[in-house]
């Protein structure tokens, strides 16, 4: 039976050492600063800005929330990233999304001074990301990396299987790894036979979105699993895009769907506002 990588318990553990060092700073006059842009009323997005709030609250980063109406026009949100981009109390600047349609996200995105993207989505961070030069990590696959390390993964020399190629936790996970010196499969939805492909690695990595997509039958004796997926099935049940039971009873550690993954997605946000104050300094 795998161990369980519990990922409120990391998170747990960061987030302690984040209030640490926040408090370091503001002995020193600084005070990390998010701020949490909301347009519309898309009812996940305000949950999940909330919980942002909270965490901030927390950890001690100051937090600035703006919430929009849903016909807000775009040079008006880009009016706002701008203030925002030269306001010296905020360090971290995060717009949820999705973003209503009259609404250009990639230009939106890009708007977002590169000193300030908490979230680590703009062009910039994501060349930075690809030579191995982060400034700011996306918070997901952040999240996976520290998780892993926290796990004992030693990744060098393993074959890592990422499942899913979006911007967001797919392409950036990938190159990390790559970075870790794994030797690294991106699979998605045109892949031929991925039974195969996932039943030759020592790491998978679903991030698909698609419930219990990847059968435990396929996992390899000892791998290690980390399920970014949370899907809705019924009222109630969450799962992830691994077939967890079944897939426990080979893997050698995996995540749990929920108290995986989520809870180090803000944690990670918070870090990165975090060593953005820093440096400041």
């Amino acid at each position: 039976m795998a161990k369980i990588i519990d990922g409120k318990a990391i998170a747990a553990k960061i987030r302690a050492e984040i209030s640490a060092e926040a408090a370091q700073l503001k002995q020193k006059g600084i005070v990390p600063g998010l701020a949490v842009v909301l347009v519309g009323e898309d009812p996940a997005s305000k949950v999940y800005v909330s919980m942002k709030e909270k965490a901030c609250a927390d950890v001690g980063i100051f937090s600035d929330e703006y919430k929009l109406s849903a016909d807000t026009g775009e040079a008006e949100l880009l009016a706002l990233i701008d203030k925002l981009n030269h306001d010296p109390k905020i360090h971290g600047i995060l717009v949820q999304l999705p973003l209503p349609k009259q609404i250009n996200t990639e230009r939106v995105l890009e708007a977002i001074s590169p000193d300030k993207d908490a979230d680590g989505f703009h062009p910039y961070n994501v060349g930075r990301l690809v030579i191995g030069k982060p400034l700011f990590q996306p918070c997901t696959p952040y999240g996976v990396m520290v998780m892993l390390k926290e796990a004992g993964v030693e990744l060098s020399g393993k074959e890592v299987v990422v499942v899913g190629r979006s911007n967001i936790v797919g392409k950036p996970v990938a190159f990390m790894c790559l970075q870790q010196n794994a030797t690294v499969t991106l699979c998605h939805s045109k892949t031929r036979d991925l039974a195969a492909k996932v039943s030759q690695a020592d790491v998978v990595i679903a991030a698909v979105g698609v419930p219990e997509m990847i059968k435990g039958a396929w996992i390899k004796e000892g791998a290690v699993v980390i399920d970014v997926g949370v899907n809705r099935v019924g009222e109630k049940k969450l799962v992830g895009d691994v077939e967890y039971a079944a897939a426990s009873e080979r893997a050698s550690a995996i995540t749990p769907v929920p108290g995986g993954v989520g809870p180090m997605t803000i944690t990670m946000l918070l870090q990165n506002t975090l060593e953005s104050a820093k440096r400041g300094l």
